[in-house]
């Protein structure tokens, strides 16, 4: 008797919409009215509100936690797992509850014009169309450095990208003096494999001496040259942001143009890298690519020699731990970012893209084109 054929994109997908029905279904009328928007590409008022993403204690837009009962919250937390690996449901899980640990390193004075500035119970969430079936719906879960985007189209996960993680503080001690880095990996390995380089390598890799203030894509929401941001905090919302069309923080002219996004990759291809690097590499990249469970994760794109050979490594900063940081991962259907510059490098950021398919607007496309 033949067994039956899974879909682990389908299955993934099933355990998201079930996670998301439960959740809704959970909700009342007034908390449904915020937390429900039209299902992807409705029209172009809808996508531009799918599509606009954030990063910073803002109104990412959606239903709050102090929005919801206790039950409610559990179940936004395991629609969160259905998107999530255990490992980067661990890490998010950890993103939220550093807020606390914010909040005493400023002397609990931040309020951005609310009660609670730095607020674990502040993160959003909000669903797009209907969860189930074949037509496309997706969600997305937000708040201060967790940004998530999940699509679904045609019963099948399409898209978990952007994905953006951020801690602050970037290290926080334990007693005993063991200390807590959610991110550390991923700063650790960038370290390790720059540093390895033969100095003509190095030198191709190294942009500039010196960082940029945070990740140069900011939260565009589309890469296509980008060299600056859209604006880090939703008008009208939490807080505004004065800077808010400003380029790549703290650089201008030269500096600006050496560290820009272009679609030509910068810096060192994998091809160039010895075996004890490309494994570096590897291990780099999974520090990213694990955060969706393993069924839907590119990871196993990058067996392929040749995958590998493609993306390219680029750095900007000093190479010496507790340095002002930044560096690039580029490749077909891939951008990496993370930069370690602010409050004494101690802040890090971290987002995971695909330039060409963020949001899966060409799966959305593609499923337009076909039942339309």
């Amino acid at each position: 008797m033949a067994q039956a054929v899974t879909d682990p994109g389908r299955d993934v997908a099933d355990r998201m919409a079930e996670a998301a029905a439960e959740w809704l279904a959970s909700l009342d009328p007034e908390q449904r009215a915020v937390a429900v928007r039209p299902a992807p590409g409705a029209d172009d008022e809808a996508e531009a509100e799918r599509t606009r993403w954030f990063y910073t204690p803002t109104d990412h837009g959606g239903l709050t936690f102090h929005q919801q009962r206790p039950a409610q919250q559990r179940l936004v937390m395991r629609l969160l797992a259905s998107g999530l690996s255990e490992a980067g449901y661990t890490t998010v899980a950890t993103v939220l509850g550093l807020e606390n640990i914010l909040d005493r390193t400023e002397g609990f004075t931040v309020n951005f014009g609310r009660e609670r500035g730095r607020d674990p119970g502040m993160y959003f969430v909000r669903v797009f169309g209907e969860p189930g079936g074949s037509a496309p719906w997706g969600w997305r879960f937000g708040g201060h450095h967790v940004s998530l985007h999940n699509l679904v189209v045609d019963g099948r996960v399409a898209a978990t990208t952007p994905c953006f993680l951020g801690a602050d503080p970037a290290v926080s001690q334990f007693l005993g003096g063991e200390k807590l880095r959610p991110l550390g990996a991923a700063e650790d390995l960038a370290r390790e494999l720059v540093r390895s380089l033969r100095p003509e390598l190095a030198a191709q890799a190294v942009l500039l001496p010196r960082a940029p203030d945070d990740i140069v894509g900011g939260n565009t929401s589309r890469l296509d040259n980008a060299a600056g941001r859209s604006g880090l905090w939703r008008p009208g919302g939490v807080h505004t942001d004065p800077q808010a069309a400003t380029p790549i923080s703290g650089l201008e002219g030269a500096d600006q143009e050496a560290v820009a996004i272009t679609p030509e990759p910068k810096g060192v291809a994998g091809a160039e890298l010895d075996a004890a690097q490309r494994e570096l590499l590897r291990a780099l990249l999974a520090t990213y690519l694990d955060r969706v469970p393993a069924e839907i994760s590119p990871m196993p794109r990058y067996d392929d020699p040749a995958a590998l050979d493609a993306v390219h490594v680029a750095w900007a900063g000093g190479t010496a731990p507790g340095e002002p940081h930044y560096y690039r991962l580029q490749g077909p259907r891939l951008l990496v970012e993370w930069d370690n510059t602010q409050r004494g490098v101690n802040h890090a950021h971290a987002v995971w893209r695909d330039p060409e398919a963020d949001f899966g607007r060409d799966v959305l496309a593609a499923h337009r084109a076909a039942h339309h």
